[in-house]
């Protein structure tokens, strides 16, 4: 079966308790917008199950994981739009700011701790601060290389008498900051509810072409002669490492009638200084909680002929 069968096929399996919809329809709306208009099979799913979420009347977090699903560990974590279960002991809960959001917190289990959402609407118990509970049927989510998970309508929530330690999931990295990535300085994030994701030429892969809310970030190597760590600073580390905060990178933005001077300046002041920094990783990425000025500036270019000479 080729790529576009299994994926309708996965598309049914997803609705086929909501919509009146057989596997040949939804293979159609498929090859529809992969032969004629061209559009990459991820994309074109995305754009299907919206459309049959929006005739069902419902939420993507409303949409069962189609049972099933991978019990994993926070560790485990490392991919947005999973549907997973975990169990996990309730290490810290913290004010909502939004009215949509009924409970919010962090979870942690011996492998680490994770953020978790609880929507409002989805009508759930609430956890309780350092009770376990066994967590079926939530989804997975990402911000700024940090990943969390969703608790939805559909999830299972059971009270489990399970002791443990909860793991400490910090690294501390440390080497000179030798490139600074695409993707980085003044960027613009998707403004739907829910969802953060940067947009590519205007778009949202969830939601099409959207106006944007800015936001500073930097994805950053570290190089400490033997080993690279790729590290992500966010808004606020941004600012407390190169000194730009969000309105005067608009400003400059503005001025220049171009983005990329941001990150251009960024480079200029921080690329070839030494860096201690200190935070949890996830995926390949190293999230800056802390960041430390070690030395330099150097060049950047003379660490990485060392590196590739060790």
């Amino acid at each position: 079966m080729s790529d576009l069968s299994d994926t309708a096929a996965e598309i049914h399996d997803e609705f086929s308790e909501h919509v009146d919809a057989t596997v040949d329809d939804v293979e159609a709306r498929l090859q529809k917008l992969v032969s004629e208009y061209k559009v990459p099979l991820d994309e074109a799913r995305r754009s299907v199950e919206n459309h049959y979420l929006d005739e069902a009347g419902l939420d993507r977090d409303d949409l069962a994981g189609g049972g099933g699903n991978e019990t994993v560990q926070v560790e485990d974590v490392d991919e947005p739009e999973q549907w997973v279960d975990l169990t996990a002991k309730v290490v810290e809960l913290w004010e909502p700011r939004s009215d949509s959001v009924g409970q919010v917190g962090l979870l942690g289990d011996p492998t680490g701790t994770i953020k978790f959402t609880k929507w409002a609407k989805s009508d759930l118990q609430d956890l309780q601060e350092g009770q376990t509970y066994r967590l079926g049927n939530v989804v997975t989510d990402e911000y700024q290389g940090r990943y969390s998970v969703k608790l939805n309508r559909t999830t299972s929530i059971q009270e489990v008498d399970e002791e443990f330690d909860v793991g400490d999931n910090e690294d501390e990295v440390e080497g000179a900051l030798v490139d600074i990535q695409s993707g980085s300085g003044l960027i613009k994030r998707c403004p739907e509810e829910d969802c953060t994701r940067v947009l590519q030429n205007g778009r949202c892969n969830e939601h099409g072409e959207v106006e944007g809310e800015f936001d500073l970030r930097i994805k950053g190597v570290l190089d400490d002669g033997r080993d690279v760590h790729e590290v992500i600073f966010d808004e606020e580390a941004t600012e407390a490492l190169t000194g730009i905060g969000l309105e005067e990178a608009k400003q400059m933005a503005k001025d220049a009638l171009d983005t990329t001077v941001v990150a251009d300046e960024m480079r200029e002041t921080v690329l070839g200084r030494y860096y201690r920094v200190t935070g949890p990783t996830f995926g390949r990425y190293v999230l800056a909680n802390d960041t430390e000025q070690l030395g330099g500036p150097t060049d950047p270019e003379a660490v990485l002929i060392e590196a590739r000479s060790i």
